[in-house]
Order: C-alpha cells, then sequence, then structure tokens
C-alpha cells in the first residue's frame, strides 16, 4: 500500500453535543485503533442522502473495525435547530454517533468545502484520505481493507463494538410523513416515509384505514424503501414515487396491487442513459410526481432535473435541467434547477418546489416547447422569511407546492415551519399560517387545506384564510465563511487520486470533466465554461468584490487490472457552490478535492 501523508486528525467538536451515543460524548482518542469516517452532512442535501445508502453496507461489513462518524454541518438555519437533527437522524435511519456541529467548528478544523465529504482517518489518528460527493463506495471499501492489513500486521487495529447507542423507538401512526393524495373515495393516502409504506387515512386524517407495504426497505412487490410523492393516474392508479429505490411504483386502491412502472433500482450517474423503455433506465430519487400535459412528470432531485414518463409508451425522458445544480431560467433543456421536490400541475403550468434554490419555479409551453420560470426566489445561498413583492420575498427550503381555486398557489415552505402563499396576478408573496412543523406537502379538500406536518407526524387541517398572517420579515445567507481570493487569476485545482487498484479510465476519450459557472456570471472574466482538464486558470473580472464559483466535476476510473477484460468502473463527481471574497490578501490557488489528499 502506498504510503499516507501523515496528517494528523483535529478533534472533533461540535456545540450540539452528540446523537446516537447514548448520552456519551466521543474523541478520536476514544476511537483510537479504529478506522474512522467522517461524513460531513447535511441533511437538506440530497447527495447527502445517497451517501448515507453507499455506507449502509460498509458499516454492516466492518462493524467491528470502522466507525463512522457523521458530522452534520448545517447550510439552512432551519438545519441549526438541535431537534431538527434529532428529527432528521431518525427520518433517514442514521445508525451511527453523530455530532451535532451548528457552527461548522469541525468543518472548519477539516477544511471542507462541499457537501458531502468523507474524511478517513486510520487507527493511529491520521487523515489518509478525503472523498467529496457521491460514489466513493468502492474505494472506501478497498482503503479500509487496505487498513485493516496494514494495522493488524502492526498491533495497532482494535477490534470491538460500535460506540453506535440506537434512541428509543417512538409509537405514533405516521412517521415523518412525506406527500398525502387525496383519493376518489375522500380518503386520504399519505407517504409514510420513514416507515416505508403508503398508509390510507379516513376523511378525518386520523383513523388508520389499511397500510400498504411490509414496513422493511426493499423492492418486492410489497416494499418501498423512503416513498415520497404521490399523483393520481387517469386510470384510477396512484403514481408514488419511491424515492429510494430510485423507482415509480403503482398502488391500485381497488385491489391494493403494487406494481414497478420506471426506474432499475439503481441510481442513475452520469453517463447513463437519459431516456428509452422505462424499467430500463435508472433514476434518481424522484421526489414527487405530477400528472401534466399528458406525462407523469417527475421531480429527479438527485439529478437536478424534471424527467417525465410516458404512460402510453411506456417511455421516460428528461424534461428540463442539465444536471447543473443551481437557478437558471429559459428553454426547459438549458434550466438549471436545485432539488426540486415538490410539483403541482394546473391547466398551463407545472409549479415546482425548487427547495435548495429556496425557490417557486413554473415550467409552462413556449411555442412547442417548454420553459422553465422562476415566480420566487434567487439563488443557492438566500434564504429567509420575507413577504411582499417577489422579487424581494424570501423562502427557506421548501418541499411542496399546492394549486389553489383562485389561480394561485400554496407553497410548503419548510424550514420556515410556515405555509405561503403566491398570487401570479399580483406577484405578491404572503403568509397563511405559521406554527407548522416542517411541513412538506398540502391538499386542498373543499374549503379547507390540509397540511403534512412531517416532524409532527401529522396530517393538519386549516381553514384558508381569506387575510394573510402578518411575520417579521427575515433574511439569511448560508454560514459559510467566503473564501478569500486575489484579484486577476485564480487557478483552480480539483485534486482527484485515483483510488488504490484503479486507474482513469480513457478508453472511450478523456475520463474527467469540469464545468465552471458564476453568480454572478460577470464574476469571471475568462474560465467559464466546460472542459476536461481538471486544472483551470480562471481569471476574476475587475469590479466584483464578491460571488460564488459553481463548480462542477467529474472522473471515472476502472479497476487497474491487465489480465481483466471487462474491469469495474466506479464514476466520482461533485459540485461545489465556493463563496468567494476578492480581496488583495486573497489566496491565488482553490483546490478542491473530488478524491485523495492535496499535497
Amino acid at each position: 500500500m502506498a504510503p499516507h501523508a501523515r496528517v494528523r486528525a483535529p478533534e472533533l467538536i461540535g456545540k450540539g453535543g452528540w446523537l446516537n451515543t447514548g448520552d456519551n460524548d466521543l474523541t478520536l482518542a476514544d476511537l483510537r485503533g479504529r478506522v474512522v469516517i467522517l461524513d460531513f452532512w447535511t441533511f437538506c442535501c440530497v447527495n447527502c442522502l445517497h451517501v448515507l445508502d453507499e455506507l449502509r453496507e460498509l458499516e454492516d461489513k466492518h462493524r467491528d473495525t470502522v466507525v463512522i462518524i457523521g458530522v452534520h454541518s448545517p447550510k439552512f438555519v432551519h438545519e441549526a435547530d438541535h431537534q431538527a437533527v434529532v428529527d432528521a437522524v431518525e427520518r433517514y435511519e442514521v445508525h451511527h454517533p453523530v455530532l451535532d456541529d451548528p457552527e461548522l467548528a469541525t468543518w472548519k478544523q477539516y477544511a471542507v468545502r462541499a457537501w458531502p465529504t468523507l474524511v478517513v482517518i486510520d487507527p493511529e489518528g491520521y487523515i489518509v484520505a478525503q472523498h467529496a460527493g457521491e460514489g466513493h463506495a468502492h474505494a472506501l471499501e478497498t482503503l479500509v481493507a487496505e487498513l485493516e492489513a496494514e494495522h493488524e500486521a502492526k498491533g495497532t487495529l482494535r477490534r470491538g463494538d460500535t460506540p453506535y447507542v440506537a434512541p428509543e423507538p417512538v409509537a405514533t401512526d405516521l412517521r415523518f410523513p412525506g406527500k398525502a393524495l387525496l383519493l376518489p373515495s375522500g380518503n386520504f393516502l399519505v407517504s409514510d416515509s420513514t416507515r416505508h409504506q403508503l398508509v390510507e387515512l379516513e376523511a378525518d386524517g386520523e383513523t388508520v384505514v389499511r397500510r400498504v407495504g411490509s414496513g422493511e426497505r426493499g423492492f418486492g412487490d410489497d416494499s418501498f424503501s423512503e416513498p415520497q410523492g404521490l399523483a393520481l393516474l387517469p386510470d384510477g392508479r396512484v403514481v408514488v414515487a419511491d424515492t429510494v429505490n430510485h423507482a415509480l411504483r403503482t398502488y391500485d386502491p381497488a385491489t391494493g396491487t403494487v406494481g414497478t412502472i420506471a426506474g432499475t433500482g439503481r441510481q442513475w450517474m452520469q453517463g447513463s442513459p437519459t431516456s428509452g423503455p422505462a424499467l430500463e433506465v435508472s433514476l434518481s430519487s424522484p421526489w414527487d410526481v405530477a400528472w401534466f400535459a399528458d406525462r407523469v412528470w417527475i421531480a429527479m432531485a438527485g439529478v437536478h432535473q424534471l424527467w417525465t414518463y410516458d404512460p402510453a409508451a411506456g417511455t421516460v425522458e428528461v424534461a428540463a435541467g442539465t444536471t447543473n445544480e443551481g437557478l437558471v431560467d429559459g428553454p426547459a433543456a438549458e434550466a438549471w434547477f436545485a432539488q426540486p421536490s415538490g410539483l403541482a400541475a394546473t391547466a398551463d403550468r407545472l409549479w415546482v418546489a425548487d427547495s435548495e434554490t429556496s425557490a417557486l419555479r413554473f415550467v409552462e409551453r413556449d411555442g412547442g416547447t417548454f420553459a422553465v420560470r422562476t415566480a420566487v426566489g434567487t439563488g443557492l445561498f438566500d434564504f429567509g422569511h420575507r413577504d411582499g413583492d417577489a422579487a424581494q420575498a424570501l423562502l427557506q427550503h421548501p418541499l411542496g407546492v399546492t394549486a389553489l381555486p383562485d389561480g394561485s398557489v400554496a407553497v410548503s415552505d419548510t424550514y420556515n415551519h410556515a405555509l405561503r402563499r403566491y398570487d401570479p396576478a399580483t406577484g405578491e408573496v404572503t403568509t397563511l399560517a405559521t406554527d407548522l412543523r416542517e411541513p412538506s406537502d398540502a391538499v386542498l379538500v373543499e374549503g379547507d387545506i390540509v397540511v403534512v406536518e412531517s416532524a409532527r407526524h401529522r396530517l393538519t387541517r386549516l381553514r384558508l384564510p381569506e387575510e394573510a398572517v402578518r411575520v417579521e420579515s427575515v433574511a439569511h445567507r448560508t454560514q459559510r465563511e467566503a473564501t478569500e481570493v486575489a484579484p486577476g487569476t485564480l487557478v483552480l485545482d480539483v485534486v482527484f487520486q485515483a483510488p488504490a487498484g484503479q486507474k482513469l479510465d480513457t478508453r472511450y476519450g478523456p475520463s474527467t470533466r469540469l464545468l465552471v459557472s458564476s453568480t454572478p456570471p460577470g464574476l469571471l472574466a475568462e474560465g467559464a465554461g466546460q472542459g476536461t482538464d481538471l486544472r483551470r486558470e480562471l481569471v476574476l473580472a475587475d469590479g466584483e468584490s464578491e460571488g460564488v464559483l459553481h463548480v462542477s466535476a467529474m472522473a471515472a476510473s476502472c479497476d487497474d487490472d491487465p489480465a481483466n477484460e471487462y474491469p469495474a468502473c466506479h464514476v466520482h463527481q461533485q459540485d461545489w457552490g465556493v463563496p468567494v471574497r476578492v480581496t488583495a490578501g486573497g489566496v491565488r490557488r482553490l483546490p478542491l478535492v473530488l478524491a485523495g489528499l492535496d499535497g
């Protein structure tokens, strides 16, 4: 095994304290002798949720030698709330210790720049690898096996029980429900996401009629995995966004049968097909579904796109978005989204809750094609609770949107614990209700609106008010510190070292890709655009003092075994949004670690 840089791992500190440890604090000294993997995550981030799923097998296989520590590092103000972190750890079935670090203290100590980031610490307490983004499970498995062998031989490996202590289970009829649908019978169908089921409730929204699904993660005829969105098909069946199975399922209320109509059960990765027979094309964390323009539209949160499913042809295809994360309007094929998570259709528009940009957006016909517009929201790092003219109104990570009879829409403003309203006729944003707990969807029932209060594990019926609720205006920006960069030329260096036993895959051309842009666009005088070199010279424009660099990098590596005609290949990818401030004493090189260590 190649020698690793000997960098001592900083201590783990976080004002919020420890979860999943039985009220015990952990230190790196306590974990000496074990391989420690730090997972810097935040619960709004779908890529972080993908990594949680990638780590489950590794966690089970090496439970006596590997300790995974989740370091929760918030982006949004709501994510700094300790109870919200407690809820998220249960919601996403995190079965390892979690450090709640609301002030990003450990994030700064480890010089982390992206969610998610994984840092590997060897049994002697030294950092040996860092990986940003998704797709690193194979590399981690190989590295862990090498570290186990090396430190077993040295006598520095200490096997033992995991420090994870499971919290006490709580009995409720629903547990972190995601979305709801009003059935023709007048009953509600609810995606009971944490329990991997659908639950039918009577019209009172409380009495359980039946449960659909085994309650265990799975992809069989009686299983779901964190289902979310629901939509009624013209034939009476319900289409279900089976989020962690990366699939669309159907449920027939008349017969109780469950089927699969789209997805392979595997996550879509860069280079995979983006259209074709629905059961042969992989999807990525479908979060919501809606019937619009004779198709099922899919909020594909995992790749920042909208897809469609055509039931007549049995096919899927990309309808809007490029996979780049951000807020860009225009022709559907050129638009950028950021984790679209809620959909609602009217006769002429498909409304979209674009959660990571804290935006309300919509798709409408533009001649013979579709275009994407933004009603509320400005970008990845601006959020808050501000009513008034839509141009300056603020939301905070909305997950749901509901069409209202008067042509306006209600927004489940999740991290503001509020129900908001946008009126296209006036261009005004108002607040309909507050003191909701992480509302994630809402259903119109005659003159009432029934809200999915996800973190209160219930449906809540509200009378639509004639007048809006007055709230104090609050604006926020992400608390991540801006990187100070020098004016003029800035060298962007994406660090990628192929994992042990692998090499860059150049059989079909360049194995790396780099896409760079900025907000505002005028921040970069030179260097924006796409290329194959992971190192690029950027030129910052005169007169711009701050902004955000958007960097998307991909590298493909394959097993380095000449005897294997068909080596296994792996795609490593990450998007960074790096706030920068131009100052005379700033840095002239910006390193972003995709995999390896920055030498």
